[in-house]
């Protein structure tokens, strides 16, 4: 990982509104900044890869970076306690901006076919297991703790933006200048973070006594012990593993194979994942301005009991509009229990272990969640969509349910 600079003024963290606050918002322009090119460096490399390669190698290019993410999501998180989230999340961005601007490059000056794409696949899905962490770890450094439920959903709401705002760029790049111009677009995004990452102003460091110290395998395994011996945030990753594990395959292929059967095509997936998008981005304003959910262990515990109900019943819609109905109030309930994971994840964390604390989350929601994809697509070619959706559905009910019976993450509450 190079050196960046990392002189920002350590200041004591208040309660200011998030929303009114120019630290966070210097957060989350440079947030907005990522991961719009985040957006645009997908579409560059799949496109990129199509252009060099089979079908099938296209597909195994853009799969590549789930390997190293997987395998080094949790210690991305020893990383981001030892060093400190702000300077992570610096270099992560200077890494990402050098590759891809290298890879622009190389596709500049001929066609140099699959492995620089590939090579990059994996430097990218590496970097990603060192930066999660760091980006769950940040907004404790910059804010108080009372403003991490209005922090998650201004974060939420920039997420549904850098969606709506990085694939057309993208799309808009390969049009006038092929992949080389996609990626070196996604290079200045990047970039453009790194000013407002510098610039940040962050709290002071956790005390000597308690950092991350020793060799990382130690460093990891105290923080595995600390989470294990934490009654709130041990019952709230078993919510969240669950919650993951049977909301992500079929809101992704699983949609994909059901508009198919039910003869919507294309432009009914588009409906349908609009419909969630503006859900989970109007709760996420909602959260943003408003600040606070009272009782916020049971709101999370009884969204996920609605959630199953939602995601069993989209199997059985027949018509596009009854379809993206139901997706709109998915997206209202999944955007408010994520909005909710996120902030009693970091409420609840001693600031010395939350990188790793995210990380953990973190390993489940981008590590294992995806290898349901192909598991809920062989699933659905033998049984169909309906009996894989209530399964599913079922999945994330048992989360809600399991967070009910944990009384103390029933009985969480955000801080004022």
């Amino acid at each position: 990982m190079p050196s960046a600079p990392t002189t920002a003024a350590h200041v004591p963290v208040t309660d200011r509104p998030a929303h009114r606050d120019p630290n966070v918002l210097r957060w989350l322009g440079a947030y907005a900044s990522s991961a719009t090119g985040d957006n645009v460096y997908y579409l560059a490399l799949s496109w990129a890869a199509v252009q060099a390669g089979t079908p099938a190698q296209a597909g195994l290019v853009t799969a590549l970076s789930a390997v190293p993410r997987a395998l080094l999501m949790l210690g991305g998180g020893v990383i981001a306690d030892r060093f400190g989230p702000r300077r992570v999340l610096i270099s992560s961005d200077t890494v990402r901006c050098a590759v891809v601007l290298a890879v622009a490059g190389l596709l500049l000056a001929g066609r140099p076919g699959l492995w620089p794409l590939a090579a990059l696949a994996l430097v990218f899905g590496a970097v990603d297991a060192v930066m999660m962490p760091a980006l769950g770890a940040l907004p404790t450094r910059i804010t108080g703790r009372g403003q991490l439920a209005r922090v998650h959903g201004m974060r939420g709401l920039v997420v549904r933006l850098a969606s709506v705002v990085g694939a057309p760029l993208g799309g808009l790049g390969v049009a006038l200048g092929g992949s080389a111009a996609a990626f070196g677009l996604a290079g200045l995004l990047f970039a453009a973070s790194l000013p407002l990452l510098i610039a940040l102003r962050v709290g002071e460091e956790p005390a000597e006594g308690t950092r991350a110290r020793g060799t990382a395998w130690s460093d990891l395994a105290d923080g595995l012990r600390y989470l294990r011996g934490h009654r709130v945030l041990r019952s709230l990753i078993v919510v969240i593993a669950l919650s993951d594990l049977g909301f992500v395959g079929p809101l992704n292929i699983g949609l994909t194979l059901l508009a198919d059967e039910r003869g919507w095509g294309a432009g009914g997936v588009g409906w349908v994942l609009a419909g969630f998008g503006t859900g989970a981005g109007a709760v996420s304003l909602l959260i943003g301005v408003r600040g606070r959910v009272p009782r916020a262990g049971l709101v999370l515990s009884v969204s996920g009991v609605a959630s199953a109900v939602a995601i069993a019943a989209l199997a059985y819609v027949p018509h596009v509009a009854a379809a993206v109905a139901v997706a709109l109030s998915i997206g209202l309930i999944s955007g408010l229990n994520g909005v909710l994971c996120g902030a009693l994840l970091q409420a609840g964390s001693d600031r010395a272990y939350v990188g790793r604390v995210t990380s953990v989350s973190t390993f489940f929601s981008l590590g294992l969640a995806p290898l349901t994809f192909p598991l809920t697509g062989a699933a659905i070619g033998l049984w169909g969509t309906g009996p894989v959706f209530t399964v599913s559905a079922a999945v994330c009910g048992l989360a809600g349910v399991y967070g009910l019976c944990s009384g103390p993450l029933r009985r969480a509450e955000l801080p004022r």
